[in-house]
Parts: C-alpha cells; sequence; structure tokens
C-alpha cells in the first residue's frame, strides 16, 4: 500500500466530505457478536457530544470527487477545477478496521461523487459496507448515502447492511434545483427514499411475525437542503421538510446553510455571509413541528413567511398571540405548556410532576431550570408578582433581547432590517 498516496486522498476526499452534515446516526442499534469488531449503540455516532457528555466519531469521506454533474452549489462539479481523487473499495474498508482499531472511529459515513452512473456508484459503495460487514464482521455504525437516481434492488441491498441510508434533497424546491441543476430530475432523488420507506415498512411488519427477518437499515433515512443558495422563503424550506418527514417517514431534514464556493451569478458571490443564524432558526422551528405540537401555518405563512433573526420561532409566535397567554403554570395541560417560551418538554413533565403535590411558584419553576427572563411574560403561577399583563409585544421583545445572551447576538444589528 502507498501510504503517502493513501493519506494525500484521505486528505481531498475528507475535505470534500464536510459539506454535508446529515451524519447523525440516531436510533440505530447493531449489538456486538461473534466476537466481531465494533458496537453501534442507540445513543448514536456522529461530530459531536451525546447527552451523556460522551464525544463520538466516524471516518466521513467520499469514495470519489469525480463527478458526471455540473451543480452550480457542489464543490465537486465536473467543471470545477480542484484536486481529483478515488478510493479504492478495500481501502476504504482497511481505513475504516485500521482507524477503529486505534479508537480513533466508532463508524462510518461515506458518501460519493457519481462518476460513470448511479447503479455503478451505488454498487461501490454497497461492496464497502459489505466487506465490513461480512469480511471483518464489523458491527459499528454505518451511513451510506443514496445516489439518485439506483435502482430498487440496490437501494435494498443497501439496507442490509448499512444502519442509516440518506439521499440529500439538495435544493428545498424543484424551481430551484432546475435552476442551478438542470441536468438533475427531482424524481431521481423521490425514488431511492420511497424504496428505503417501504422496505424499513416491510421490515418492521414482517419482523412481528419472523424473528429472524434480516435488519434492514435500523436508524432509518435522512436528507439535506441546502439552504441559501436559492431564494425560497423559510416556509417554503418547511413545508418541503414537512413533506419528506410525511411521505417519506424521515428520521432528520438536515439544513445546511450554503457556503459561497463559485463566482456564478446564480449563486450568492464569494466572500457572502453564511447563513447559519437561519439554518439554527430553522432548525428550532423543525423541532417545534416535530415535537411541540405546531402546524406550519402558525409559525409561517402568508403575512410571516420568513423566520425572525433575532428571537427563537417559539417566542415569536407567542407575541403574535399573546391573547393566548398567560397560561396558568398550575392548571394549563401539556400542550398548552410547551407552547410557552423558555419551556421545554423535560420542564413540562417536572411541572405536570411537581404540581401534584402542591402549587408552584416562581422559585419552584427557577429550580426546574426554566428559562424565566422569557417565560415570565407568558404564565401566571402561585404568586402575586405578575405585573407583565399590560405590557405590548414590542415591550416584551426589547426586555427579552436586552436581558438575554446569544451566541447570534452580533448578527442580530445587520440582519434586523431585513425582518421589520
Amino acid at each position: 500500500m502507498n501510504f503517502d498516496r493513501i493519506k494525500e486522498k484521505l486528505s481531498i476526499l475528507a475535505d470534500a466530505a464536510k459539506y454535508d452534515v446529515s451524519c447523525s446516526s440516531s436510533g440505530s442499534k447493531r449489538t456486538n457478536k461473534k466476537k466481531g469488531l465494533g458496537d453501534s449503540s442507540g445513543m448514536g455516532i456522529c461530530h459531536t457530544y451525546t447527552a451523556d457528555g460522551r464525544c463520538v466519531s466516524l471516518l466521513k469521506i467520499l469514495l470519489t470527487n469525480h463527478c458526471i454533474f455540473d451543480c452550480a452549489y457542489c464543490v465537486t462539479r465536473k467543471s470545477n477545477d480542484i484536486k481529483r481523487a478515488a478510493f479504492k473499495v478495500q481501502e476504504v474498508v482497511d481505513l475504516t478496521i485500521n482507524f477503529y482499531r486505534r479508537n480513533y472511529i466508532e463508524g462510518l459515513f461515506l458518501s460519493s461523487g457519481i462518476f460513470k452512473n448511479a447503479d455503478y456508484t451505488m454498487e461501490r459503495l454497497i461492496l464497502v459496507a459489505k466487506k465490513l460487514r461480512l469480511e471483518e464482521n464489523f458491527n459499528g455504525y454505518i451511513h451510506l448515502k443514496s445516489i439518485p437516481g439506483a435502482s430498487d434492488d440496490l437501494m435494498y441491498e443497501a439496507g442490509l447492511y448499512a444502519d442509516r441510508l440518506s439521499v440529500n434533497i439538495e435544493i428545498p424546491t424543484q424551481n430551484g434545483l432546475k435552476l442551478l441543476a438542470p441536468e438533475k430530475n427531482r424524481e431521481d432523488f423521490l425514488k431511492p427514499m420511497k424504496k428505503v420507506r417501504n422496505e424499513i415498512v416491510k421490515y418492521k411488519s414482517e419482523k412481528k411475525l419472523i424473528k429472524s427477518t434480516p435488519v434492514y437499515a435500523p436508524a432509518g433515512q435522512s436528507t439535506q437542503m441546502i439552504v441559501g443558495a436559492t431564494n425560497e422563503t423559510d416556509a417554503q424550506i418547511m413545508y418541503t421538510a414537512a413533506h419528506l418527514y410525511k411521505k417519506y417517514k424521515m428520521k432528520r431534514v438536515y439544513y445546511s446553510g450554503y457556503v459561497p464556493i463559485s463566482y456564478d451569478s446564480r449563486l450568492p458571490a464569494i466572500g457572502t455571509e453564511v447563513p447559519m443564524l437561519r439554518e439554527n432558526r430553522l432548525y428550532q422551528t423543525d423541532w417545534l413541528l416535530r415535537f411541540y405540537g405546531f402546524s406550519i401555518d402558525e409559525l409561517l405563512n402568508q403575512k410571516h413567511p420568513n423566520l425572525d433573526s433575532d428571537i427563537d420561532p417559539k417566542l415569536s409566535w407567542a407575541l403574535r398571540n399573546l391573547h393566548l397567554f398567560p397560561v396558568d403554570i398550575n392548571k394549563a395541560d401539556k400542550q398548552q405548556l410547551a407552547r410557552i417560551p423558555g419551556v421545554g418538554l423535560k420542564s413540562v413533565y417536572k411541572i405536570l410532576q411537581a404540581r401534584k403535590y402542591r402549587k408552584l411558584g416562581w422559585h419552584h419553576l427557577k429550580k426546574m431550570g426554566i428559562a424565566l427572563n422569557r417565560a415570565q411574560y407568558f404564565m401566571v403561577c402561585d404568586s402575586r408578582d405578575f405585573l407583565k399583563a399590560d405590557m405590548s409585544a414590542q415591550q416584551i421583545k426589547s426586555n427579552i433581547l436586552t436581558q438575554g445572551k446569544s451566541k447570534y447576538k452580533p448578527l442580530f444589528n445587520s440582519q434586523l432590517n431585513l425582518f421589520e
């Protein structure tokens, strides 16, 4: 093995993979068996810290950065003058095993540019996973990117060896995709999603009857959208996300702020700031839709097509609906409590449990970890200290912004005029 060449490939193809953020492994459980290598726990493998403080990592690379497409937003597009490289299948297998043995990683995230055609590329991705599972007895986490346009047979086989599959929708709307990637067909993205969804449903059904049914993509499937490359509103982005969650049973939809990499009149100019704050607000909205019972129309609509930059979407909704507040913390149901700004789901559970034994006051709520700098304007409790009933939405917002702290605060001033 030429170690210098492998090192060079690794440098090129790991750097090219950094633009894909959809690498969470939540939901996968693959236990070690027959004294094999690795163990993919339900806690997840990704470049982050888990809830218990454990830092986990994976080998995140492209099989190749050669690509037959010329998508304007992609660093690996065929017209881009960059250094190209490609791993052999066995090289990826050897890297994964060697890095795992040295305790550098706990799994593999493998994507690829499309070379020759979709099926040829997908076959090679599957072969990596297959060799790891069957020849190396590797039981760690494997996330494979689904190649748009790959056949149903290949997508089925991929799910037998990977914990998670994902095909990036790339651009939120069909018009945006047509503008920046005219060679691509949106249906090619949706076809593998549909196949994976159907196989997951089928597996769960068969597993109830036949315990020996082979595991199929236990961590489900995810996708990713580029934010800021085209002019979609936040409402359009979230309607696309909601459609993907509902129709294709996505485990996660990821939002990736566009990093300007190209001198192209269709795209934001190089030097334009990456929309990190907008990306963060979209994730917060996604969370509210999936876990807090909000509908898109409540958070985003014709009058309010974009999210506020200076306040989170739940607070923004509450300020537009002051007639629903204040909420009595000692009487409100679970859904009402969850809609109070500054009150998370864990706090809702604590409130419901604690009020079985006594009425709750401000000091109780503070001990529970509720963000009272926001919540105090939207609730009443067992106290006479509530004096905010006659404040306007603008007064409440001003107070919260004055008292609050945010790592994005330096960005507020330059963006406020966009949303007034």
